[in-house]
């Protein structure tokens, strides 16, 4: 018995080693999981099989998507000459962006931001209210408050004036077990799904991969995306007393007269709007099996602003890590500042070091995190990390509530990126998540006016603060760093 648990033993360690070498490109994250495999019998291999197999990919290969999206992307995004008049070092940007994402940059977009729900809500709803053909609507979390019943209500609504309309919420976000507001969608008879939700035992490998886009694309011509969820966090209390709700009833921890949660949502318009509706077709391809075709979804797209623009989708799928990539780049190419906005700033070694030698060169890099988040054990591995920074000259600030979850990234005045990707190993590495990246002075000067805003309730992190911090907090915030991976 004990020769043939061995033999067992050995069989399965060396699979998982083989299918690791073949299949995993980062040298810490093999060596892991070989070692796991060999010095835990049976544990350590079935770990791997159920955590360390990227399923996805072999799900999305088998789905035969990638075919049928280069021919939405021809029908409904006309090729368009991009400016080359780019400082060098954003035109190197550019370029990488052609190789990372293999979308074309589009010219003739136009795009506007909205720093919370209380702009962009009423925005949002006027669209889906004036739709005429087709909603695509994709959102990490959905809430079933009053703010979530107003959409749904609009959303109901338009199709059964006849629009049709698609609902994709992630499988865990918006709720696991039971939730009220895909009960009442679907009762109102709009299609509405959620991205890997899987009730059986060994379909729970999927529970920590999180759909975190943030999509709406209305007649395939207006798009709206970036950080923001749907819920009454995100708007003030006067706008919840206009609906006869009270804040603090509805549970919230909002200050008076503010959302509980800042967030920037971008309305695009132009051909980059097929971008967002790519990202989200393949989404619900990979959901339903269903493929959105036709002029209702992919009319022809005319120029809607001056505004180079190109879609950016990243997620387990993903074999190149395209955010990650691109984040990494501009900073990489950025010759004066780079600036950073993240409700969670926990990057890998690989951003870190991007980071850290920017400004070695001399490249003014300012990194805003909210002073707290919504997750203690964050903040704790967001110190060590904002500590090692600040020591290296670079200014981290600490934004006064309320809690910002705003994810913005400009370089130089001339490339900015808005979306939903936290600089975080779980937006760059398990979560689908999409981003626009921008290039011009003009749109760059609005998200840097953002950003200035956002430095006016900032506190720079000073190094003596720092290094007075109390053994035991260095302590703790170092060992909550560890799980960096896992955060």
């Amino acid at each position: 018995m004990e020769l043939f648990l061995a033999i067992a033993h050995v069989t399965a360690a060396s699979l998982v080693s083989i299918h690791v070498l073949l299949t995993h490109h980062e040298v810490r994250s093999s060596i892991g999981w070989i070692g796991l495999s060999w010095l835990s019998p049976f544990i350590g291999s079935s770990i791997y099989i159920a955590f360390g197999v990227n399923r996805v990919v072999r799900r999305a290969r088998k789905s035969g998507f990638e075919p049928r999206l280069g021919a939405m992307q021809a029908q409904c995004v006309p090729p368009v000459a991009v400016s080359d008049d780019f400082p060098e070092n954003i035109a190197a940007i550019a370029k990488a962006g052609d190789s990372i994402s293999g979308l074309p940059l589009l010219e003739g977009n136009s795009m506007e931001l909205f720093s919370d729900g209380d702009e962009a809500y009423p925005q949002m709803l006027k669209a889906i209210e004036e739709a005429q053909h087709s909603i695509a609507l994709a959102s990490y979390i959905f809430a079933s408050d009053s703010t979530g019943h107003l959409f749904a209500d609009k959303l109901i609504a338009a199709s059964r004036r006849g629009v049709d309309v698609r609902v994709l919420l992630d499988g865990i976000g918006s709720g696991y077990f039971y939730v009220p507001i895909i009960k009442r969608l679907r009762e109102g008879g709009v299609r509405t799904e959620q991205f890997l939700h899987k009730w059986a035992p060994w379909a729970m490998t999927f529970i920590n991969l999180r759909n975190h886009k943030k999509l709406l694309v209305v007649d395939g011509k207006t798009g709206f995306t970036g950080g923001m969820n749907i819920a009454d966090e995100n708007i003030s209390d006067e706008n919840l007393v206009l609906k006869g709700k009270s804040a603090r009833a509805n549970g919230g921890n909002k200050e008076r007269g503010r959302p509980a949660v800042r967030d920037v949502q971008a309305r695009i318009r132009g051909p980059v709007v097929g971008h967002l509706l790519q990202a989200f077709a393949r989404d619900w391809e990979f959901t339903t099996g269903e493929s959105l075709m036709g002029d209702i979804w992919w009319p022809q797209i005319s120029c809607e602003g001056d505004i180079a623009m190109r879609g950016i989708v990243s997620g387990p799928d993903d074999s190149v890590g395209q955010i990650e990539a691109l984040f990494a780049t501009a900073v990489e190419q950025a010759s004066h500042r780079v600036r950073i906005v993240t409700p969670y700033f926990l990057p890998e070694d690989r951003l870190f070091e991007v980071i850290r030698r920017a400004a070695m060169r001399g490249v003014i890099v300012e990194i805003l995190v909210p002073e707290k988040s919504n997750h203690f054990y964050f903040d704790w591995a967001m110190s060590a990390h904002m500590a090692t920074f600040s020591l290296d000259g670079i200014g981290c600030y600490e934004v006064a509530g309320p809690f910002d979850h705003s994810k913005l990234l400009s370089v130089d005045g001339q490339w900015c990126s808005v979306g939903s990707a936290n600089w975080d190993a779980r937006s760059m590495r398990l979560n689908f998540e999409f981003q626009v990246e921008c290039y011009g002075k003009e749109i760059c000067s609005r998200v840097d006016k953002l950003i200035d805003q956002k430095l006016k309730t900032g506190r720079l992190l000073q190094r003596q603060n720092i290094d007075a911090r109390p053994i035991p907090i260095k302590l703790r915030d170092a060992a909550a760093r560890l799980f960096l991976p896992y955060l």
